[in-house]
């Protein structure tokens, strides 16, 4: 990357951080602040990088961000669908496909997500790529960053890689399956017809997955609003929570939240997420 283009990508984020404040995004300003906006470290500790990274960067030094770092710190600013290939553009990056791991998240999701403290909830495609996660969700799916292309994809694991399944009890694995593609039918229907994500996902796993490929010729088609879910963490043993859906305006994205079922000592065991965190955490989850 340019000189020039380094200059205008740490000018860029700069005056993207002095425009927020602190209380956007779910920090307390504090009685001695001397900044209208966000401080440097604020921004590196929203986006999960190091404050020496996130300062090389606005000075227009350092080396190139990848495509998740960016991805990051577009949420973290609070970044407009423009001003998030904006900055892809400026850091010599191509701009992400609308559905993939590093696709721009609608600021107002990103918000609800922030404020979302005490119960665990991420943002996730039509075609379940997780863009977005709180620490709580981390806490009890595992961290998705670390799965990238085809991958990122957790339906795409769900039926070709056997520890994405860890997650529900086994007596119930038939039911999530119907359930996944089912919800998939839809959003590929939603969208183009000539939607490469969309084609790609399908066509891989109608060619690698005999069940996939059995449940898709049936043709079923529900959207997942609401489900009632039992989820294993390896931990806390078994959860019984219900997950609730708030779409964007083009269904291309929701926001995902659980919630312990009445009747059951979930709540108990959620609570306990802060404290396990995600030390134990072992295996594929979601």
């Amino acid at each position: 990357m340019s000189t020039t283009k380094y200059a205008e990508l740490g000018a860029f984020l700069r005056s993207r951080r002095e425009r927020i404040r602190p209380e956007d995004v779910g920090l307390v300003a504090g009685p001695r602040r001397r900044v209208a906006g966000l401080r440097r470290d604020e921004v590196a500790l929203l986006a999960g990088a190091s404050v020496d990274y996130y300062s090389e960067l606005e000075r227009g030094a350092g080396s190139q961000p990848s495509e998740q770092m960016l991805a990051a710190l577009a949420r973290a600013l609070r970044l407009t669908a423009d001003e998030h290939d904006h900055l892809f553009h400026l850091a010599g990056r191509p701009v992400p496909v609308s559905g993939g791991p590093a696709a721009h998240v609608h600021p107002g999701m990103t918000d609800l997500l922030t404020r979302m403290t005490s119960t665990p909830a991420q943002v996730i495609t039509d075609l379940h790529v997780t863009l977005a996660q709180n620490a709580l969700a981390v806490a009890l799916l595992g961290d998705h960053s670390r799965f990238q292309g085809p991958d990122a994809s957790f339906v795409r694991r769900w039926f070709t890689d056997p520890r994405a399944r860890a997650l529900y009890p086994e007596e119930e694995h038939a039911t999530q399956s119907r359930a996944f593609v089912a919800d998939v039918r839809a959003a590929v229907a939603r969208r183009p017809a000539r939607d490469a994500e969309a084609r790609s996902l399908v066509a891989d796993l109608r060619a690698r997955s005999p069940e996939f490929a059995e449940l898709w010729e049936q043709h079923d088609v529900a959207v997942r609003r609401a489900d009632r879910k039992r989820l294993v963490h390896p931990v806390l043993g078994l959860l019984d929570v219900n997950c609730l859906h708030l779409f964007s305006e083009d269904g291309r994205q929701r926001l995902l939240w659980f919630t312990p079922a009445v009747g059951t000592d979930t709540a108990d065991k959620l609570e306990l997420l802060a404290v396990v965190g995600t030390q134990e955490l072992v295996g594929e989850r979601d």
